[in-house]
């Protein structure tokens, strides 16, 4: 299916400290926006009219959430309580009282009759949406419930918590089904290409969970310090691993134990990738790119011509193209058989923090720490266009499936959207980085993803695959919440 785009500019005043944007697209043409007060304001998305105010609330808004059909809206506060929207008149429906701290997360099942929440209190409370009553309370969190979340089926609902777990819950029976527990706050964490593997590195470690069963497969040792970057093969088979010991070692997911490790360097690595077969790892060492057998594990190649550290890697879509960026300002294109360099692209005037084909292999993105992001011929290597809008370091560029739209992070809390046609953003979405967490909501799975700026990422990555979808960051105070989890959760 088609997807068709009008650009229509909504001009938002919002705090830089707290902002919540919910937005329904294509469907709802509603965006609800609060910028941590007290209010919540619509916006007609398909005029970019302001529609209604909604007041209730006495402090400040934490979390909301349109239902499934986009006519109500849920919103949880400061002042503990939680007020269901009539988004068509701006009216409130309803206010839910039960809980005694603040309330942090908001989430309606997949059915829009049940409505989670989750708070500081450490519980977990569901309400009946059609009566406005609380129909169970769960516990078992030792410290605040900062996210909930409701499996696509609407049977499980899974939670996250400052106390370093995971936590999934039987919908109907109450029950706790499963813990998923981390003896250290998560770094980075991934998920398997099929979606039924959680891979998390936590310290030395790498734990693999169970999506399903919610239980733990297997925990990866070997490393000796932090392992701050993961990946697994386009077919699943492999989890690569990068950590500060200097080391980069391959795992068996099916097995749980240690395939390979190459540790033969000088530097730690700052990036890993697989090809798109699966067959080639590419990693790099400061000003160096190192090609591996990811079946052997033997190294195939070294790429030298960068002179300063190599920050990303990336395969083109055919697998034949190996795209690096440098601290050097220099992005260079290598010949993946041969390990011959093929060109050098310059234009950036700082460092390259992200780079990304197009789906058809013709363009590349790239991102810079000079707050541009650039369009390259892969051909010709000539320069196609500069896309200015950031005022901070281009984390993460990423095009959507059919090539027409980039997506983009930055460390000015926004990500962008961009028309490649038009070379012009036709969206954008303001976050808070509050001691650089965040956290997103992809409503198109009704999955919550908690994250620091290391694995800002892993967001662009869902983007790729999915052209549909709604973005709702919400941030928190670190004063408010303490040990914030981050984590990605499902």
């Amino acid at each position: 299916m088609g997807c068709q785009f009008k650009i229509v500019k909504i001009q938002i005043q919002l705090s830089i400290c707290n902002c919540h944007l919910n937005l329904s697209l294509p469907d709802g043409a509603t965006l609800a926006s609060s910028d941590g007060d007290i209010l919540i304001h619509l916006w007609d998305v398909e005029t970019g009219q302001y529609k209604a105010k909604l007041e209730g609330h006495s402090s400040a808004i934490y979390s909301i959430n349109f239902s499934p059909d986009g006519t109500t809206l849920a919103s949880g506060s400061e002042d503990i309580s939680i007020r269901l929207w009539d988004v068509k008149t701006g009216q409130q429906k309803a206010k839910l009282d039960g809980h005694i701290d603040q309330v942090l997360s908001v989430c309606f099942s997949p059915d829009g009759i049940i409505l989670a929440s989750g708070s500081g209190d450490k519980s977990i409370r569901l309400w009946d949406v059609r009566i406005g009553q609380q129909k169970a309370k769960q516990d078992g969190h030792s410290d605040y419930v900062m996210s909930v979340n409701f499996s696509p089926d609407g049977t499980t609902l899974a939670s996250g918590s400052g106390d370093k777990s995971i936590r999934l819950w039987d919908v109907n029976t109450g029950q706790q089904k499963a813990k998923l527990d981390a003896n250290y706050e998560i770094e980075y964490a991934c998920f398997s290409p099929n979606g039924t593997i959680l891979a998390a590195s936590c310290y030395q470690s790498i734990q693999l969970w169970d999506i399903k069963t919610g239980q733990q497969k297997a925990k990866l040792d070997g490393h000796l310090n932090y392992v701050f970057k993961i990946c697994f093969s386009p077919d699943g088979t492999t989890l690569a691993s990068c950590s500060s010991d200097k080391s980069i070692r391959l795992w068996d997911v099916k097995a749980g134990q240690q395939k390979a490790v190459f540790d033969d360097h000088s530097d730690m690595g700052y990036t890993i990738c697989f090809s798109p077969d699966g067959s080639t790892l590419a990693s790099s060492i400061y000003n160096s790119i190192h090609l591996w057998d990811a079946k052997t594990g033997q190294q195939q190649t070294q790429l030298d011509g960068h002179t300063y550290y190599v920050r990303i890697t990336c395969f083109s879509p055919d697998g034949t193209t190996l795209a690096s960026g440098s601290g050097d300002k220099s992005i260079r294109f290598w010949n993946v058989k041969t390990g011959q360099q093929k060109a050098k692209l310059e234009g950036h005037s700082n460092e390259i923090l992200s780079v990304n084909f197009s789906p058809d292999g013709t363009t590349l993105a790239s991102g810079s720490s000079d707050c541009s992001i650039r369009l390259w011929d892969v051909k010709t290597g000539q320069q196609k266009a500069q896309l200015d809008g950031h005022f901070q370091r281009v984390r993460s560029v990423c095009f959507s499936p059919d090539g027409d739209i980039l997506a983009s992070g930055s460390e000015d809390n926004t990500i962008r959207f961009w028309d490649i046609k038009s070379k012009q953003h036709f969206l954008s979405e303001e976050q808070s980085h509050e001691k650089n967490f965040e956290k997103f909501k992809l409503s198109k799975f009704r999955s919550q993803i908690l994250l620091n700026h290391s694995i800002y990422c892993s967001l662009i990555s869902y983007l790729q695959h999915y052209r549909s979808f709604n973005i709702q960051p919400v941030s928190f105070s670190i004063k408010r919440c303490p040990n914030l989890l981050r984590r990605i959760c499902s």
